[in-house]
């Protein structure tokens, strides 16, 4: 068993695993497969969901000593204290509890002693009451027409989770009547091409902006408020702010010198990290606002409903467990680094790249909890888009070049079905026939013998050869209602979860991405002085100095 402060690939069942991958090169999916009971025994069922991992390079035997790693690795000691609210996000000092954002109001889930349901659901029930209010015309603008139209501005975390599910519901039948007349966009990038696509078609009269950062101080975020601010005020007046703009931070002090009212402020806690804040006003002001709090709900309830089955159902038929155990497997023994997400669905076109920041942020770690260099590869790097676009993209690398680990994600029920006289089947029926097609084409191949048989000229053959034997998982969702939504973010949140536990590693800090932020301040300083002072250009490398000076030469930013 791995003690604190070892390593967990210094552990028997590691090495027993290590030992375990000769033995699974020697297989083919296309054994595997045929295997009835093995494939039985790799499908789970869980409140309306199927995962199907049958084919994912492994045996029963192997799945046994995943569940001996995760002993090894103190996976259900972990995640107790998860939900108990211990500070294992140790760098930072702080709980991890963004399951008791969707906690029912009768839960209790305790950070430093104290039960946070009770606040959370304060924050819901004001979120609750103010997205009434801008729905019904209650609350207006400056001029007195309604808020119709809402930009919230955010940044990784901030944006990314909510897009997702704002994308994804979108096109869902019951949402849409919700949404209508009304209109949701997020402004992330600093970039102001992305302000210029946001304000565009919007009238300040009729638009509310929603100011998301915990601390109101992140840079990317603040720079894009105070040009809404601007937005507003150079149309409405300075006093429109009040009216027109509301924060998600816990600093009340900045936000009302920013010039909204912190009565208007919607709280959130520190052991909320970034990017699993989706659950919290960062993600449910937004979506509130278009949506209306009710479906907002059902996707809280979907994901604690995951959240349930991960804190007290068995490993081996506990589906993020079992998902997070095989993204070890496949990323630290069989050495594949990288893992496609691909929801056959147009509505989760913006699943991947949240889950990316998700995953990659969270787990892209060098140093165990304790900060001992790691020895083996963690993390992995993800990609995706939604089948069948996918397929005419990458999925020629995925079946003839590298071995790439993919899940397949499929939804039984189309949110916009449609049915064509003359058509063999529907639109729907179409797509789903490659959700079913493509793990098996990747997990068979297709063999030169078969090749002779179809009589390809022996030229072509090499090139027509698919070696199969590559891995992929599959689940099918009923429908993609709010539910289902909440369902599948809990799922790839407590997945990633599971790998940074049993890796040993911080899956809740993320210190990396500050480096970059430090080295642009000093960037930033002497752009201000040699836009403003004509100062040169001093402290940097041959190739940065380069660079700048291209940058200030030809730019035709006025002068400040």
């Amino acid at each position: 068993m791995a003690s604190s402060t070892s390593l967990i690939c210094d552990t028997e069942a590691w090495k027993d695993l290590k030992g375990h991958v000769e033995d699974i090169k020697k297989t083919h999916l296309r054994d595997l497969m045929s295997d009835v009971n093995r494939c039985q025994s790799m499908m789970m069922e869980f409140d309306g969901l199927l995962l199907d991992y049958s084919r994912q390079g492994a045996t029963v035997e192997t799945m046994d000593k995943l569940l001996n790693l995760a002993k090894d690795a103190q996976l259900t000691e972990k995640i107790s204290r998860m939900f108990n609210g211990e500070h294992i996000n140790s760098t930072e000092n702080r709980s991890v509890l963004h399951v008791a954002l969707r906690a029912p109001k009768d839960a209790v889930i305790k950070a430093d002693g104290k039960n946070v349901v009770p606040e959370v659901w304060n924050v819901l029930d004001k979120i609750k009451e103010f997205s009434e209010k801008i729905r019904s015309g209650s609350w207006v603008g400056a001029t007195g027409k309604p808020l119709k139209d809402v930009i919230a501005i955010g940044i990784g975390g901030s944006f990314l989770g909510p897009l997702f599910v704002h994308t994804a519901l979108q096109t869902d039948p019951e949402a849409l009547e919700c949404a209508k007349g009304r209109q949701l966009r997020f402004l992330a990038n600093i970039d102001p091409v992305d302000v210029a696509r946001n304000i565009n078609g919007f009238n300040p009269e009729t638009t509310l902006v929603v100011v998301v950062s915990k601390t109101f101080t992140t840079a990317e975020t603040m720079l894009n408020a105070r040009t809404l601010r601007e937005w507003i005020t150079a149309a409405l007046g300075a006093s429109a702010v009040a009216k027109h703009m509301v924060a998600v931070s816990t600093n009340l002090a900045l936000v009302e010198k920013f010039g909204i009212n912190p009565k208007n402020a919607f709280a959130f806690w520190d052991w909320v990290g970034g990017r699993y804040s989706v659950c919290s006003a960062v993600g449910v002001l937004p979506l509130s606002l278009q949506y209306g709090f009710s479906v907002v709900e059902k996707f809280l309830r979907g994901a604690s409903s995951i959240d349930q089955h991960f804190q007290s159902t068995p490993f081996e038929k506990n589906i993020p467990v079992l998902l997070g155990l095989l993204s070890v497997w496949n990323v630290s023994f069989l050495g594949y680094p990288a893992r496609a997400i691909l929801p056959y669905s147009q509505a989760l076109e913006k699943f991947a790249p949240h889950i990316q920041q998700v995953s990659m942020e969270s787990n892209g770690k060098g140093v165990s909890i304790d900060g001992l260099p790691l020895p083996f590869e963690t993390g992995e790097i993800d990609f995706g888009e939604p089948g069948t676009n996918g397929q005419h993209s990458f999925y020629q690398l995925i079946h003839q070049g590298r071995i790439i680990p993919c899940d397949f994600i499929g939804v039984v029920k189309s949110q916009q079905p449609v049915y064509l006289k003359g058509e063999i089947v529907s639109n729907h029926d179409e797509l789903m026939s490659n959700f079913f097609a493509q793990p098996d084409a990747l997990a068979y191949g297709k063999t030169p013998e078969q090749l002779q048989k179809e009589n390809v000229s022996e030229n072509l053959i090499p090139h027509k050869t698919f070696s199969g034997n590559r891995p992929s998982l599959s689940l099918l969702l009923p429908e993609l209602s709010a539910y289902n939504v909440g369902q599948l973010l809990a799922i790839y949140e407590h997945r990633v979860a599971v790998q940074g536990f049993v890796w040993g590693i911080n899956s809740f800090d993320q210190w990396g991405v500050e480096l970059g932020k430090i080295l642009a301040t000093q960037v930033r300083k002497q752009l201000h002085s040699s836009r403003t002072q004509g100062t040169a250009l001093e402290g940097f490398n041959y190739s940065t100095t380069t660079l700048l000076k291209r940058y200030l030469e030809t730019s035709s930013e006025p002068q400040m």
